[in-house]
């Protein structure tokens, strides 16, 4: 339960940095469905949560932009693995409410789940702006902001499911490879269309 947790929450910041960290907080602030170790304890700190709650409107408006959520998605390269470290590590080292013994998970490599948390959120940010540009060309700019809403809602449900139900997670993590599958095929098909129109070209010009 605690590597479904921390995945899922990983995987959350892979599309949105800052909702599963916002999430943590926000769950560990006002409820009790978990319980933060003391090494991020910060994440529930009113300050914190308002500098993620502004971060996150700064992004959750760039990436509905056609051209600007490219830019964002740059930057991005750098601050959703590292949310995905810290989401992971503060995650599985968690108590929630179907995890009761966080401390057996990882305890002899502190390290390891930062780490694990970074490599499954830079994947997912991978597919993520690698499907974006697909989706802008294939609906003229129109389909971003459906595209990035979609992502929004997903990263807030997989962080949610990642603490109350992390068995879920693996629903979540089985669309993700569905996309991964999509996105693939359609660059192929580009790559295919656009050696298809020089071909033509060279044969007719």
């Amino acid at each position: 339960m605690e590597a479904l947790t921390g995945t899922g929450l990983a995987a959350s910041a892979g599309l949105n940095a800052y909702i599963p960290l916002l999430t943590m907080g926000l769950l560990a602030r006002y409820t009790s469905a978990i319980d933060l170790p003391s090494g991020s304890a910060w994440l529930e700190n009113g300050w914190t949560l308002t500098i993620l709650a502004f971060l996150l409107a700064i992004e959750m408006v760039a990436d509905k932009v056609p051209v600007v959520d490219h830019v964002n998605d740059i930057v991005q390269t750098f601050v959703r693995p590292t949310a995905g470290g810290l989401a992971f590590g503060a995650g599985s080292a968690s108590e929630t409410v179907t995890v009761a013994d966080p401390g057996a998970f990882f305890t002899s490599h502190q390290w390891a789940p930062v780490v694990a948390g970074g490599v499954i959120a830079l994947v997912v940010h991978g597919l993520k702006a690698a499907s974006r540009p697909v989706v802008n060309v294939t609906t003229a700019g129109f389909g971003a902001p459906v595209a990035s809403t979609a992502e929004d809602i997903g990263s807030v449900v997989m962080s949610v499911l990642a603490i109350v139900l992390p068995v879920l997670v693996l629903v979540g993590l089985g669309l993700l490879v569905w996309a991964a599958v999509w996105v693939v095929r359609r660059r192929r098909r580009r790559k295919r269309d656009r050696a298809g129109s020089v071909e033509t070209r060279h044969l007719f010009g």
